[in-house]
């Protein structure tokens, strides 16, 4: 049984806009949260300096999305120098937590925030500190014997990383990587942060297949509720491709990324950036995934 997403009709839901110099260029890669009445979605823009920031947007029905006109996150310390990118945001407790790509001459570099309004934020600076690229990173909504514990990515493979308080990180372990002659041969990185469901946590995740201009897709993992380094099952299609022009054509072409799904009326509501040019909205039956997942 293989799964296939079904892209909105109203597509794409945000685009660049020309009077913002912040985000004039370019839109993309967002985090999506659902609160009950809200949806609140983080996206990355460039504008004319290239420097990536965050913009924030709210919508009653996910779809049609209001934006501020000045972004809530920006470059503040060394360490984000190029930016901030990539978000993506999992709530614990009362509390949104947002990891994201601080990139600076450094290289990319993981980092935390928090919030509780979407508005004001509180740094915890860069949290996995060892002198090499790390970015796609994600936190798992709760626990996991007595754990925090967060996907990340030394490429070309999805690593998780363990904590007590969600800043000190270790005990690193790579879970999954490319697989020979399949669609996510060359590299493969975390999207949303994972839903918990009975037969495991559903994590959604991007891969790239060796190309002369390498093709992102989508895809679905099961990994273990009590162990997650232990992957039960995987996509051997992907799920979302690159077919739409504005997803072949763009900024950097043949992309479908994803940082967000959330689950709203019976579906999953997946956000990606479509050749990091536009957000778009793509969607499927929980039912269906489900049966996937146990099948």
């Amino acid at each position: 049984m293989e799964l296939r997403l079904k892209r909105h009709p109203l597509n794409p839901l945000l685009a660049p806009v020309p009077e913002h110099l912040w985000e004039n260029k370019f839109v993309f890669n967002c985090a999506v949260v659902y609160d009950g009445e809200l949806f609140h979605l983080l996206y990355r823009a460039q504008g004319v300096d290239m420097v990536s920031r965050i913009g924030y947007a709210v919508s009653t029905d996910g779809v049609r999305f209001n934006r501020f006109e000045k972004p809530v996150f920006s470059p503040a310390v060394s360490d984000e120098l190029y930016g901030v990118e990539d978000p993506r945001i999992t709530k614990i407790e009362d509390t949104y937590y947002m990891l994201y790509t601080a990139y600076s001459p450094k290289g990319p570099r993981v980092a935390l925030s928090s919030t509780k309004n979407f508005i004001t934020w509180k740094r915890y600076g860069v949290v996995i500190k060892d002198e090499i690229n790390n970015k796609d990173a994600a936190l798992f909504p709760e626990k996991i014997n007595g754990k925090y514990v967060m996907l990340h990515r030394f490429e070309p493979d999805i690593w998780l990383a363990f904590s007590d308080d969600l800043v000190n990180w270790g005990n690193y372990v790579s879970i999954a990587g490319p697989r020979k002659g399949y669609w996510d041969n060359l590299k493969i990185g975390a999207g949303a942060p994972p839903i918990k469901t009975p037969y495991g946590w559903l994590l959604l995740y991007h891969g790239v297949e060796e190309a002369p201009r390498p093709i992102y897709r989508l895809g679905f993992m099961l990994l273990d509720l009590n162990n997650p380094t232990k992957v039960i099952k995987r996509s051997e299609e992907p799920i979302l491709e690159p077919e739409e022009e504005w997803e072949i054509f763009g900024g950097v072409p043949n992309v479908v990324f994803s940082d967000a799904m959330v689950e709203y009326n019976g579906q999953y509501y997946v956000y990606y950036g479509a050749a990091d040019n536009y957000i778009a909205l793509a969607t499927i039956e929980v039912e269906e995934v489900m049966k996937w997942c146990k099948s």
